[in-house]
């Protein structure tokens, strides 16, 4: 069973403060390429994998998807989503992504945003995924960059004239990674770049797309303190189709 960080009432509490969390989709800066990811929504039955506080869910209802169904290990996350939303078309279910197993041909798109890197047996969730979509149906999902979080001490530093700099080290030793955000041993899962698409690609998937997240300069006008981000990826954006 993976880590539920987001039932501890201290890490919820913190982590629900967050813009992304107070402002939905219109919080998270790397929205606007995610779209540029996402197929066709109409009639779609979708698929959203950690679904936090249902704000994907809700949009993809939005944009004329036929059915969204919701997972998510926390229940705080479970009933604030239900709690904010009024549409039948949506259902929210409590589901640990480690044991997961949606049925067969189900869905034609499979979301999910900054889940991934929490669940070890990464490529048993593809392999499900797969069988869980139509054939030609979608997967979009999002991670924590893997050079953002190889480091065992992932935080800034400066280099010798002053610049902000991230440190990578033990990147080719994949597994376990804690880091405290919000609590103490948050854990996580670090895979190589290539492991991540690799294992799409053994699953039976064709990559579509890869984006590694940057900020605009329109968003940086707009938030300066985004422009660290220019320093080193925070986040991967894939985009494969099952074939």
């Amino acid at each position: 069973m993976a880590q539920n960080i987001y039932d501890n009432p201290d890490f919820f509490d913190s982590y629900s403060q967050l813009p992304r969390q107070v402002r939905g989709l219109d919080g998270a800066p790397e929205w606007q390429a995610i779209q540029a990811l996402l197929p066709d929504l109409t009639d779609k039955r979708v698929a959203d994998l950690g679904c936090g506080f249902g704000w994907a869910s809700r949009w993809f209802r939005e944009q004329g998807a036929a059915s969204v169904a919701g997972f998510d290990l926390s229940r705080n996350m479970i009933e604030r989503a239900r709690a904010d939303t009024s549409e039948p078309a949506i259902d929210y279910r409590i589901a640990d992504l480690e044991m997961l197993d949606l049925p067969e041909a189900a869905f034609d798109l499979v979301y999910s945003a900054l889940a991934f890197h929490y669940v070890a047996d990464f490529a048993r969730l593809i392999r499900m995924i797969r069988t869980a979509l139509v054939t030609g149906g979608d997967l979009v999902f999002t991670i924590e960059h893997p050079i953002f979080m190889a480091a065992a001490h992932p935080h800034w530093t400066l280099d010798e004239d002053g610049r902000k700099t991230w440190p990578v080290n033990g990147y080719s030793v994949e597994g376990e990674r804690r880091t405290d955000w919000f609590a103490k041993g948050v854990l996580k899962q670090h895979r190589t770049l290539a492991t991540t698409l690799n294992t799409l690609i053994d699953a039976g998937f064709a990559l579509r797309r890869v984006a590694e997240f940057a900020p605009t300069a329109a968003q940086i006008e707009e938030m300066p303190t985004l422009a660290e981000e220019l320093e080193r990826p925070m986040m991967l954006l894939v985009a494969a189709t099952r074939v």
